[in-house]
Parts: structure tokens; sequence; C-alpha cells
């Protein structure tokens, strides 16, 4: 039984969760289509365009990403301190940004003042504009509707783009949140899309690659993120209590993510297992099921990933009686 969305998106029990969206009709969001012959490797810049856009306005932070031929994964992160402290200015000036605003917002904007018998009004306006900032249900709502209409505009149709509602996937702990960007990020190479981390296209293990180059080659000069967007940085553990941002260092998800890679595209988990990289070892989990983890993330949960009891909890709260992913969960969380 479909368990409804608003329980399985919690920002008080966690803030990370991965988000998947699929194309119907055999509908090809970028790349060759080997149906009519057309191109639409262009369509992969409209999402990454729109992201950006939205992660600008909405208090959610974009982890990971990966634009495939026809879906795209995301790892999001609620920014629940961001959007408690939004000004009813900044609220409605957001929002502005992606809706025509109601015409009481508009004047109390432009006036910025406005009559007593619509102070009410207004409050529950900027309100609801509020709660919605930090909804994941809204930013993808924004995001589907353009890229579907952009789409259908260009196929000359009509029609949903969308095979439905995006799926979503709670993380409850760092392991959960790292084996999962790991998932997003080698899913070209996986597919057999392309055959490195710096050519991945439209990831974000591509855009974090080439903007860590940039501060290695211009320590004077900020790198260049033209129609980029930023991401939830890498902060390492000694900088946690003064940053927010991923609990890892850079140079360590990059080795990770590199090993892990290799031993997917090569098959050869058993030459490279006796040189772990650090994180594994710090985590207490084995590189063989790491690598299964990386390779099957999707096939291994449902709606929830993390600590086992954890899990338990999260799937009872939102009204479930099962939860798949016990032993997988086991793995990742062997202590």
């Amino acid at each position: 039984m479909t368990i409804s969305r608003r329980k399985l998106i919690e920002p008080h029990i966690t803030p990370f969760y991965h988000v998947i969206n699929r194309c119907v009709r055999r509908a090809y969001l970028c790349g060759d289509d080997p149906y009519n012959g057309k191109n639409y490797h262009h369509r992969r810049g409209w999402i990454v365009n729109k992201i950006k856009q939205l992660a600008a306005v909405f208090c959610i932070d974009v982890c990971a990403y990966a634009v495939m031929s026809n879906h795209y994964h995301l790892v999001l992160k609620i920014d629940t301190e961001q959007q408690k402290k939004l000004t009813p200015e900044a609220v409605i000036s957001r929002w502005l940004q992606l809706f025509n605003g109601h015409p009481i917002a508009v004047d109390f904007l432009k006036e910025g003042q406005i009559a007593a018998d619509k102070q009410q009004a207004l409050s529950n306006l900027v309100a609801e504009w509020q709660q919605r900032l930090g909804s994941i249900s809204w930013f993808m709502r924004c995001l589907n509707e353009e890229i579907a209409r952009k789409a259908n505009k260009e196929d000359q149709c009509k029609g949903a783009f969308w095979e439905g509602r995006f799926k979503s996937q709670a993380l409850l702990d760092e392991q959960a949140l790292l084996s999962c960007m790991m998932y997003v990020d080698l899913n070209p190479i996986r597919a057999g899309v392309t055959p490195s981390l710096e050519q991945s296209d439209f990831t974000s293990i591509q855009q974090r690659i080439r903007e860590y180059q940039q501060l290695k080659t211009s320590a004077k000069q900020s790198p260049s993120n033209k129609g980029h967007f930023q991401l939830l940085p890498f902060v390492g553990a000694e900088h946690q209590a003064k940053t927010a941002g991923i609990n890892v260092a850079f140079a360590d998800y990059l080795e990770l993510i590199d090993w892990t890679g290799r031993c997917i595209r090569n098959d050869k988990k058993g030459f490279i297992g006796s040189n772990q990289p650090k994180i594994l070892q710090q985590l207490g989990i084995t590189s063989d099921a790491w690598i299964e983890h990386s390779e099957q993330f999707m096939e291994r949960y449902a709606n929830v990933s993390g600590k086992w009891s954890q899990m338990c909890a999260f799937k009872q709260h939102a009204g479930g009686h099962w939860c798949k992913g016990k032993s997988a969960s086991h793995q990742l969380h062997p202590n």
C-alpha cells in the first residue's frame, strides 16, 4: 500500500533524501533516441539549469546529482535552520522568482508595509510560502513541471512526460548518505556511458572535480561557477562545528569513489581490496559490502536507508509494517 509522501519526508528525523524521477512512453530526457533517431543531449542542460535556479530559491541543498538518458537522481538536504530564519521580505522575494505573487504580497514588497486589515492575509501567505520553500515536494514539482512543458513543446505532443511522482529514500546516517551519493555519482560509469569521472557530464562529481582543480591551479581566484550552482560542501570532521556540510574531507571522498569506480568497471574487487580507503576503515565497512552497495543501492532499499533500528522506527512512524534492507543495513553498520 502506498505511503503518503508527507510521511516519507520528515525533516526532523533526517534532512537527507535521495529522489529519482523517470520518463514515460520510452521518452528520452537526453542523448540519442534509437526509436526516432533524434538527439536530446541539450535537455540535460535544462534540468541542471533548473536545479541551479531552485537551489538558490529553496532552502534545500544539493549533495549529488546525475542526469541520465531517461531519468535523473538527486541527493538533497533540507536546510530547516535557513528556512526558519527567512524574513517575510525574503520569503516573498524568493517565491516571486518562481510564481506570480498575490497582490497583497507584491504590494508589501514594493511599499514595505501593508494596511492593518490585510496583515492577517499577508501572514498566512508568508507562512504557507515559507513552509513550501523547505519542501522537497515543491522543489520537485517546480523542476518536473517546467522540464515536462519544454519537452512536450519540443516533441509537439501532450500528456504525461514523467511516469509519476518522484520516488524518495530517506538517508538516516552518514553511511547511507555516502553510499547513496556514491551510487548517484557512479551512475553514468555503471551504465557504460562514460569511462571516467572527469568525463561524466552533467553529474555532481564532475562539477566537484573541476571546481577542485580550479582551486588548486588558481589559489588567488575563486573557481568559475558559470552554469553551475553551489553544491553542499565536504567540510571534514575537523570543521563540523563551524560549517554546515558533509562531514567528510573531499580528498577522502574522491579516493573512495575512484577506488569504487575502478572496481565496478574492471570487476577486480579481489585485487584492490587490500588497499582500502580511509573512509571505509573509519566506518568499519568491508570493501566487498561497499562495492555491492554502490552497485545496487536502489535494489537493496525501498523508502529509507540507514541503521536497521532507525529504519524500523522511521517505517513505523510512516505507518508501514515491513521494511526492506535488513541484511544490507547490517553490512553498512557492522557494529
